[in-house]
């Protein structure tokens, strides 16, 4: 029974874990990446990355999750040939969005490059994304029709293998065609050019990962697809729907969580065209370029990551609050709700403060010992840090308002908080001329303004108060206590250690007072640190000092 349930917490959480996960692979793509074809390199690929993520918002997210639910919903009440005629009338459609988007892209690649986001170079990339937004359309859509039947696992895989192979593709084809590009710099004496070849590779990469997740889906369906033509024939569909009925269901369900979503990722756009419009004032293109690659390939995954650890803390607990609204069980919801703002408080409290406090050394790591450039992203983690708590809580509510359906709730919350972003945005780079300052206030106000309106129209829903004790303010105090002990020891030990082990050993130290600070406040118990990673030595130590 034991390994039972192992072996089903285990496929929980791959299946919970991935999208976060994948998000992580994502933000961990520019790492190497700006290795490999330069700070300029990654400003080129950024708005054609962007411009396919913000088109698979629709196709491969919100279509996804529309037929998945469809899907689900036949499949429970053994209505099998309407949900397959679900999936094929899905098919179709999501087959003519990704075919009118990329067209889209490619057609237009230099208006876009040029007068939506100020890059000229970057139209050899932004083509290159248009086969990519293609592939990835018919990729969504078969996770959906898995999803639906209730095969997590499988998508959860195909989003890992996706993921993997577009970190490694990227890679190799933005190294292959960044030595491409030197060859062709040096004919026409323009070095701009290999950073151009290195974007337009790197995004061909994305393309090859977009074709290996196909196929392996497409080899998932062959494998079962004598099982899904077997329910067929235990069909208990009481009347055949139309394809007009299901192409309407599927426009009401995936509109408003797909537009949410691509308001929420389209701040990363503006923000580029904002930062480019700025900077034409006072640097030439490829310095505006390169400070650009700099932020999007440097500043904004160490951070994002950050976040993203924190978020797969309270991953877990959003389907529980919903599954517990769902059976109007209001006081488990609440105490759910209260466990997951205090996990979320444990853990993005310290990510923040953390990533502030060892800003320095973390640049120095991960890009080299360029001492000015060091400092300047240590300056940016100083003053973005706090996007780690905003960005946790406004996944946190944003994901309990998603599985309670209240996606109009949703869209309101971002289109909302994208309106204040525009403005200031575009107030604070082209009027006050802040560059990535500007960008860092306006990030912080988009969150910031999402996550209260988020909790407003879940308070409105379930009449939820936070303990600001337990849930806000010990886990604050512990944070800032831990902080303190990380700052110290990265003192002391930067001058006689390299930055890796001060920040393995400054983590360490801080990490344990952090947890046995908690533990001091009564914030967590025995029950909380058998689920944190050797949590049974800090039980053994309470134990010992009586402080459980």
């Amino acid at each position: 029974m034991n390994i039972q349930w192992m072996a089903k917490n285990l496929k929980n959480r791959i299946i919970l874990s991935a999208g976060i996960i994948s998000y992580m692979l994502l933000l961990f793509l520019r790492i190497p990446l700006s290795r490999f074809i330069g700070d300029e390199g990654v400003g080129l690929f950024a708005p054609a990355f962007e411009l396919f993520i913000l088109t698979t918002m629709v196709t491969a997210y919100g279509m996804s999750n529309a037929v998945a639910g469809i899907i689900r919903y036949r499949v429970k009440r053994e209505r099998y040939r309407n949900a397959d005629k679900a999936f094929r009338t899905a098919f179709v459609m999501n087959l003519f969005l990704g075919t009118v988007m990329a067209l889209f892209l490619l057609l237009f690649s230099s208006w876009l490059a040029e007068v939506i986001v100020l890059e000229r170079l970057a139209r050899m990339a932004v083509m290159a994304a248009a086969p990519s937004v293609f592939f990835a359309a018919l990729v969504g859509i078969f996770r959906g029709y898995f999803n639906g039947y209730g095969m997590g696992v499988l998508t959860a895989h195909s989003q890992y293998i996706e993921k993997a192979a577009m970190l490694v593709g990227a890679i190799l084809g933005g190294r292959a065609f960044y030595g491409y590009g030197q060859k062709v710099a040096a004919l026409y004496q323009v070095e701009a050019h290999s950073y151009a070849y290195g974007a337009l590779g790197a995004m061909l990469g994305v393309f090859a990962s977009q074709v290996i997740a196909l196929l392996h889906l497409l080899l998932v369906y062959v494998i079962y697809a004598g099982a899904f033509k077997g329910r067929l024939g235990q069909d208990n569909s009481r009347r055949a729907e139309t394809r007009f009925e299901i192409q309407r269901m599927l426009v009401i369900n995936m509109a408003p969580a797909a537009a949410a979503a691509f308001l929420s990722n389209l701040f990363m756009m503006v923000d580029q065209r904002c930062f480019n419009y700025c900077m034409n004032v006072t640097e030439q293109g490829s310095v505006r370029t390169a400070q650009w690659g700099s932020y999007y390939g440097k500043f904004a995954p160490l951070l994002g990551i950050c976040a993203a650890i924190s978020c797969l803390s309270v991953h877990g607990l959003t389907g529980k609050i919903a599954n517990a609204y769902e059976r109007e069980e209001y006081r488990s919801m609440r105490e759910r709700m209260g466990r997951a703002v205090r996990d979320a408080s444990m853990v993005s409290f310290p990510a923040a403060v953390y990533a502030a406090v060892l800003g320095k050394p973390l640049a120095v790591c991960c890009y080299g010992r360029t001492t000015a450039q060091s400092a300047v992203l240590a300056g940016w983690l100083q003053k973005g840090a706090v996007l780690v708590v905003l960005f946790t809580f406004s996944f946190l509510f944003g994901q309990i308002l998603y599985k309670m359906r209240m996606v109009r709730e949703m869209f309101v919350a971002a289109a909302a908080s994208f309106t204040v972003h525009l403005a200031a945005a575009y107030f604070m780079t082209q009027r006050l001329h802040m560059g990535v300052d500007g960008l860092l206030c306006a990030l912080i106000l988009f969150f910031g303004i999402y996550m209260v309106l988020a909790f407003v129209f879940l308070n409105r829903r379930v009449k939820y108060r936070p303990d600001w004790f337990a849930g806000i303010l010990f886990p604050l105090a512990a944070a800032a206590v831990s902080g303190l002990l990380v700052y110290l020891l990265n003192m002391l030990l930067s001058g006689v250690a390299g930055a890796p082990l001060c920040i393995i050993v400054s983590l360490a130290v801080g990490l344990f007072f952090h947890i046995l600070a908690l533990m001091l406040m009564r914030v967590i118990g025995e029950v909380e640190l058998q689920e944190m990673p050797l949590g049974f030595l800090f039980i053994m130590l309470g134990r010992m000092t009586g402080i459980l």
